[in-house]
C-alpha cells in the first residue's frame, strides 16, 4: 500500500499546479501563442505541466533498476503531450479568428464591450467563440440570420482540420419573460447554430442552454440586456476538458 502513496500525493501537487495554471487566464496573443496573466503560452504551460506528470508516473512505478531511464521518458512523453495540447488550442484559437476578421482577445472584459459583436479567446482548456445576438437572429427568432450562418460556415475548415474537438453551442438571453420561455429560447437557438456546424463536420457537437443564468453584464438597462443575448461556441480538445457554461 505504501508504494501507492507518493504517486498519489505528487498527482495531487500536480492537480493543484494545473488548476493554478488554469485559473490564471487572460492576456494577449504573441506570435501566434496565446498568453494568460503569467506571461507563457499554453503550449508552455501544457508542456510544464505535461513533463512534471511525466516524470511523476515514469518515476514513482514500482522497481528500482530503471526508475532513471522511466522518469526521462515519462518526463519527455509528458512533455510533449502536454505541449501538443496547448499548441493545438492556440492554433485553433489564430485560425478561427482569422477566418472572422477578428485577433484573439484573452481580455475578461472583453465580453463586456459593447463595441464587440465577436470576440474569440481561449484557455489552456477550450476555445471560446461568442457571437452576440444582434448578428445572429431576428427578435424571438432561433434562426441564425443569412450572415450569421454565413460567419458560422466560415469555421467549418478550420474545425475539419481538428477532427478530434468536441463542439458545444450555447445560447444565452437576457431576463425578460420567464425562466421557462428564455430556457426554450436559449436552447433552439444554441440547436440552430449547432446544427449549421455539424452540416460540415464529423465531430461532435453538442448544444446546451442557459436562459438567463450566467450573465455577463446585470440586466439593469437595454445595453446590458444585449450583451447578456449571445451564444458562445466552445472547442474542448477532449471529454475531461468540457465545463458546464451555465454555472456562473
Amino acid at each position: 500500500m505504501k508504494k501507492y502513496i507518493k504517486p498519489i500525493i505528487s498527482s495531487s501537487v500536480v492537480v493543484l499546479m494545473l488548476s493554478s495554471c488554469t485559473a490564471m487566464t487572460g492576456g494577449a496573443t504573441n506570435g501566434g501563442s496565446t498568453t494568460n496573466n503569467t506571461g507563457m503560452s499554453n503550449t508552455a504551460i501544457g508542456a510544464i505541466a505535461g513533463g512534471i506528470l511525466g516524470t511523476i508516473v515514469g518515476g514513482t512505478t514500482s522497481g528500482n533498476s530503471h526508475r532513471g531511464k522511466r522518469t526521462a521518458i515519462g518526463t519527455v512523453a509528458g512533455t510533449a503531450i502536454g505541449a501538443a495540447i496547448g499548441y493545438s488550442l492556440d492554433q485553433q484559437a489564430k485560425e478561427v479568428a482569422q477566418v472572422l476578421n477578428t485577433n484573439v482577445d484573452n481580455n475578461p472584459n472583453a465580453e463586456q464591450d459593447k463595441n464587440k459583436e465577436l470576440v474569440v479567446s481561449n484557455t489552456d482548456k477550450f476555445v471560446k467563440i461568442m457571437f452576440r445576438d444582434p448578428m445572429m437572429f431576428r427578435t424571438n427568432s432561433a434562426t441564425p440570420t443569412p450572415s450569421a450562418q454565413t460567419e458560422i460556415r466560415q469555421m467549418i475548415p478550420v474545425l475539419q482540420k481538428y477532427n478530434n474537438t468536441i463542439i458545444q453551442a450555447v445560447g444565452h438571453t437576457d431576463n425578460r419573460g420567464s425562466y421557462s420561455h428564455n430556457q426554450r429560447l436559449s436552447e433552439a437557438r444554441a440547436r440552430s447554430v449547432g446544427n449549421t456546424i455539424h452540416r460540415g463536420l464529423n465531430n461532435p457537437v453538442y448544444s446546451k442552454g442557459c436562459s438567463y443564468s450566467k450573465p455577463v453584464a446585470p440586466n439593469t438597462s437595454p445595453s446590458n440586456m444585449a450583451l447578456n443575448r449571445r451564444v458562445e461556441i466552445y472547442l474542448y480538445p477532449n471529454q475531461s476538458a468540457v465545463i458546464d457554461p451555465c454555472i456562473k
